[in-house]
């Protein structure tokens, strides 16, 4: 497997590491060349991990990549979580006393340096933050009330790194890169409650109320104990052996909080942390796309270098679309280069990368449901009266907002529509998912996989009925099994 170190410029990087490759950020994200490589596992050091930073997208398209990554997405969403950081403080809690037992003063920084200490009495502790974490460079910062507390939890640059502590920092790095496994965090299964989350003031939430009462009388049937909780129940997760989100799905709102606490316990969940993660970034779905031969409508990812050639791909007018977008929120149309620079100008402040596609329009979109790579609904969803979406959120009538959709049985779906959907899915695991196809002169492409798809009684469960709620439901006692 190729080994390559990630950092932010190469002529910092000051580690002489063995057999591997150091390559900067820049490279990894814009070569296409890095894309085309199967196997290679990839140490993302840079010096910031921040939402839709240079940091977080090498990690992100690693995943993409099917390239293995230290850190994962995953670990970097982790450290921002508060909730999540006040977690691994209760289950470090007697590990943390112990080690940090006759320290005279009221506060105590612990460098961990690819999960080592420089002081060996801390070994067992540093382990543990960077089992959990698994970023290369880490800063934990504790303060002393009555016990000992976690205050922060960062991660650090190289050039953060004291240098008094670089040659042991050294060693550590020529150990940590001559290994052969890392650890990763385990999950665990377990039985029988189920939580589904939804939030009152959601939007755009994925299921009507309608369809929230199918669920809780059909999980009665099953023998489930179904209870509705909203965001702020993030405290009473313990007490439920099952999740299923229902609220719109965003790596920064509480679903992934949710989701990832869910995993850490063992809890069975619809949908995992990992499928948040992917399908709330179109800069991870458009090169998992890319790489799995999938045809999608000409996406070309743009940063500041390269924003000056992309209408030369996409023509116009052109589709614009943030990363974390859903519902049809953050994209745009550019019907003009004027539109076209004014649109990527306020949306490069907000993410390093963004999306630019060819503008495909069509009557409908085809929708199909997959539930673990098994379709169990089909519709066609039509555009919003006098809209190029399926979603109008400027529409002045509440009523103009959605177009109309009609449900189909699975046989029904044209065979290509249904494979590419299939494989679709597959590239972002096992979960549910709603997968949107267009067909522009007879060629079907895919335009978005979603995590957490509608399901609403009237619409997604117009042909097949109950069987939709008892699919996502047995899913979940498959979990738990």
């Amino acid at each position: 497997m190729n080994k390559y170190i990630v950092v932010n410029q190469t002529d910092k990087w000051s580690f002489s590491i063995e057999n591997i490759k150091v390559i900067s950020s820049q490279d990894y994200l814009t070569n296409p060349d890095f894309s085309k490589i199967k196997k290679a596992r990839i140490f993302n050091l840079c010096k910031d991990y921040s939402y839709q930073s240079k940091g977080y997208y090498v990690s992100l398209l690693a995943e993409a990549r099917g390239h293995s990554a230290i850190p994962t997405v995953k670990n970097i969403v982790d450290l921002k979580t508060i909730k999540l950081v006040r977690m691994v403080s209760d289950e470090f809690e007697e590990t943390i006393q112990k080690s940090l037992k006759g320290i005279k003063s009221q506060e105590f920084t612990l460098s961990i340096y690819f999960g080592q200490n420089v002081a060996k009495k801390y070994k067992e502790l540093s382990g543990l933050f960077y089992k959990h974490f698994q970023v290369p460079f880490l800063r934990v910062k504790f303060n002393y009330t009555t016990k000992w507390n976690i205050q922060s939890i960062k991660a650090i640059s190289e050039s953060q790194i004291p240098e008094e502590h670089m040659e042991s920092v050294h060693v550590f790095a020529n150990q940590f890169f001559s290994k052969k496994r890392y650890d990763t965090p385990k999950v665990i299964n377990s039985d029988f409650d189920l939580a589904i989350l939804v939030d009152p003031n959601d939007p755009a939430p994925p299921s009507n109320p309608k369809a929230i009462k199918k669920f809780i009388d059909i999980a009665e049937k099953m023998n489930i104990y179904a209870e509705v909780i909203e965001p702020k129940d993030l405290s009473r997760l313990t007490s439920f052996d099952a999740l299923f989100i229902r609220q719109s799905t965003d790596v920064n709102n509480e679903a992934y909080a949710f989701a990832r606490k869910a995993q850490q316990l063992g809890i069975a969940i619809v949908d995992y942390p990992d499928a948040i993660l992917k399908c709330c970034n179109k800069v991870y779905m458009a090169e998992a796309l890319q790489n799995a031969n999938i045809a999608t409508p000409k996406t070309i990812i743009v940063h500041k270098d390269n924003r000056d050639t992309i209408l030369e791909h996409t023509g116009l007018p052109c589709v614009l679309k943030a990363p974390d977008s859903t519902f049809s929120f953050g994209v745009k149309k550019a019907k003009n280069e004027a539109e076209y620079n004014a649109l990527v100008n306020d949306m490069l402040k907000e993410s390093d990368l963004i999306i630019a596609q060819e503008f495909c329009p069509s009557t409908y979109d085809w929708r199909i449901g997959i539930m673990d790579d098994k379709p169990f609904f089909a519709c066609k969803y039509y555009m919003a009266k006098g809209h190029w979406q399926i979603y109008n959120w400027n529409a002045k009538k509440k009523n103009e907002q959605d177009g109309d959709a009609d449900c189909l049985p699975i046989e029904k779906v044209p065979k290509n529509i249904l494979n590419m959907a299939i494989k679709s899915a597959k590239l972002m695991g096992k979960g549910l998912y709603g997968i949107d196809i267009k067909v522009v002169n007879k060629k079907p492409m895919v335009i978005e996989i979603n995590d957490n798809p509608n399901i609403d009684f009237g619409v997604e469960d117009e042909y097949y009925g109950d069987n939709v709620y008892i699919e996502v439901l047995n899913t979940l006692k498959k979990r738990l099994e």
